[in-house]
């Protein structure tokens, strides 16, 4: 007995006998497809698995970098300098006063509390860079900044102005041992402002009518499309006007006898001054950096930056990455039995 083994290279046999069948050829086909279905399947979870293991990777090594910072961070201050040598404790105090993200307050007394707590600095600066904003953070944060120095008599408190320290920064700064500036710094503003739109005018134009109902005569005062009494224009005044003493009152408590305020009666009146003619009416000490302020004046040149980050936005969502890369860790760990 004779047997062929054709191969698929082979020719076509010219028997008719060996002629393969319809079925047969269908067989072949289906046998090819699923052949082809399996190695596909093979080859995309080979690479599943390849990235899969590559991304692991990535995140053992984002979590050791997050834990050798934060190793880190605990002998040094968020700059990555050594606290262990004498040094300048700086704290940032930048934006709008008691808007954004961050709450100066906290902010600031959690820094010199800090700085306090490290018998190796010399000094405070506070690098204000600040157009102003709310009285009320202002003043809180004045009372604790003078609250915090009354308790460490020894340590001294600088505000060095930048490009701008008005209003509610001013107000701050206020209760600092001494106001340094540049030259071109714009310093001051103390004063009040508050304002609005009167559109009334503009509707009666239009015929249109304001059904504005309130349980107070007062309640709606401020309302841009009402009309305003004399009444509640004085009113108005009279909540400035309080506003602006207690400024008033911060920076004379703050400045003392250094602020030339008989000589210079406007100082008050909201305007604001360059560095230079900052200095000739009491509102800065003296000119200077922060460089030049922890270098001569502290005398401890090497400054290490206080400022908390726990309320900054970017730190909010680096801690949320972290915490995420960390499960993810967790979960790889647990899988693996290690």
């Amino acid at each position: 007995m004779n047997y062929h083994i054709r191969r698929d290279n082979d020719s076509a046999p010219s028997d008719p006998q060996h002629i393969p069948s319809a079925s047969s050829a269908e067989n072949s086909w289906e046998r090819q497809t699923l052949r082809e279905l399996l190695f596909a399947s093979q080859q995309e979870q080979r690479r599943a698995r390849l990235w899969r293991n590559v991304w692991r990777g990535v995140s053992v090594l984002m979590v050791l970098s997050v834990l050798v910072s934060l190793r880190s961070c605990g002998s040094s201050g968020s700059d990555g300098k050594s606290v262990s040598a004498d040094h300048t404790a700086m704290i940032e105090l930048n934006g709008e006063i008691g808007g954004g993200y961050q709450d100066q307050v906290a902010m600031l007394r959690k820094g010199m509390e800090d700085a306090y707590d490290n018998k190796r600095v010399k000094g405070i600066i506070i690098r204000a860079n600040s157009p102003g904003g709310s009285p009320v953070t202002a003043n809180t944060a004045f009372a604790e900044i003078r609250r915090l120095k009354a308790q460490h008599p020894k340590i001294p408190v600088y505000v060095v102005t930048e490009d701008m320290c008005a209003s509610g920064c001013y107000y701050i700064a206020a209760a600092a041992d001494k106001i340094y500036a540049d030259p071109s710094s714009l310093v001051g503003s103390i004063g009040v402002i508050g304002g609005g739109f009167d559109f009334t005018g503009l509707m009666d134009k239009l015929g249109i009518k304001r059904r504005l109902r309130t349980a107070g005569d007062n309640k709606g005062m401020g309302d841009p499309f009402s009309p305003e009494t004399p009444e509640q224009q004085a009113m108005w005044q009279a909540m400035l006007k309080d506003i602006h003493n207690e400024f008033i009152r911060a920076v004379k408590t703050g400045r003392g006898n250094r602020l030339l305020d008989k000589q210079y009666p406007d100082v008050f009146s909201g305007r604001i001054y360059t560095g230079l003619e900052a200095q000739k009416v009491g509102l800065v000490d003296d000119f200077g950096n922060i460089y030049s302020v922890a270098r001569e004046v502290i005398q401890a040149p090497e400054i290490v930056d206080y400022t908390p980050q726990d309320d900054n936005f970017s730190r909010l969502l680096s801690r949320r990455l972290s915490s995420q890369v960390e499960e993810s860790v967790r979960q790889i760990i647990e899988e693996k039995g290690w």
